[in-house]
């Protein structure tokens, strides 16, 4: 069966400027991966700060460490370099991590457009300090908009995207969890620990059982950003993007709209960026890159 993930599309408008869909991501995860667009020009310093952090890999070896079905899934604040161990994840937390970050950004929910915590999105997490938000970011699995659009003087919780395509319905799956089927409620294993109690009461895992999780059974998620950009130069148009890893790309265009794409490219990906330069580009051409 093939999928089919479009990554970017650029339209090309009489030769005179490009304009590109928000950056995507990707979200790989033990039960499939989600692709998120990102409001870059709406939230400029959040969608800023979380592409840094992920280029500079900041994010490697993270989970989620929070899942509450129906209203979000959590990440972004804990990694751990013991990924592949069969060690108990418990007290005393010994390969535990925090992720490293670039500071504390400007909340920015009232920057451009007003976008609510609905079923999808995804945005900052925060303290009560409305311009606390650094690393974390959560998942709304549900219409949280009442309860996360509101928080302070300042606005709320910061969406810096949404989800485009989740082919596993992964956000479904999160909210059929519960407690000890996909959810461990580590505060009643180690309920004299401030950390099982408050940070992964609601632990979400990739089994289901009364079993006290191990490293291995975290739900890891690892970021990649999968950004399409084109350009003039001398000998035509130049597409380039971050490929996607031992998976056919095809780079396709369509003059017409509504499109009829044509292919200019298929390849295989190797993961780091590719480009492929269209000689024959016409003033209006629109591009697309996606992966089967």
């Amino acid at each position: 069966m093939k999928s089919t993930i479009h990554y970017c599309l650029a339209a090309l408008l009489a030769g005179a400027f490009t304009a590109a869909a928000g950056t995507l991501a990707q979200f790989r995860t033990t039960f499939g991966d989600i692709e998120v667009e990102l409001y870059d020009q709406d939230k400029p310093m959040t969608v800023r700060n979380f592409k840094r952090l992920v280029e500079s890999g900041a994010y490697l070896n993270t989970f989620f460490h929070r899942l509450e079905p129906g209203f979000v899934i959590q990440g972004g604040g804990f990694a751990t370099p013991a990924r592949y161990t069969t060690n108990l994840f418990a007290p005393p937390w010994l390969y535990l991590q925090g992720v490293p970050n670039f500071g504390n950004i400007t909340n920015e929910f009232r920057v451009g457009r007003r976008l609510s915590n609905t079923n999808g999105t995804i945005a900052m997490a925060k303290t009560s300090d409305p311009n606390s938000a650094n690393s974390q970011f959560f998942f709304s699995l549900g219409d949280n908009s009442l309860s996360l659009d509101n928080t302070n003087n300042s606005g709320g919780f910061t969406v810096f995207g949404h989800v485009v395509r989740d082919a596993n319905q992964l956000l479904s799956m999160f909210n059929a969890m519960s407690y000890w089927h996909g959810v461990v409620p580590m505060g009643v294993l180690f309920p004299s620990d401030s950390l099982a109690t408050n940070l992964f009461k609601t632990l979400p895992v990739t089994f289901d059982g009364a079993y006290y999780p191990r490293y291995g059974d975290l739900l890891f998620v690892d970021i990649s950003l999968l950004q399409v950009a084109v350009k003039s130069i001398a000998s035509g148009k130049e597409i380039s993007w971050n490929s996607a890893a031992s998976m056919t790309n095809i780079v396709e265009f369509t003059t017409n709209l509504p499109p009829v794409w044509n292919t200019l490219l298929r390849t295989n990906g190797t993961g780091g960026r590719l480009a492929v330069v269209d000689a024959a580009a016409t003033p209006r051409r629109f591009y697309r890159v996606r992966v089967e």
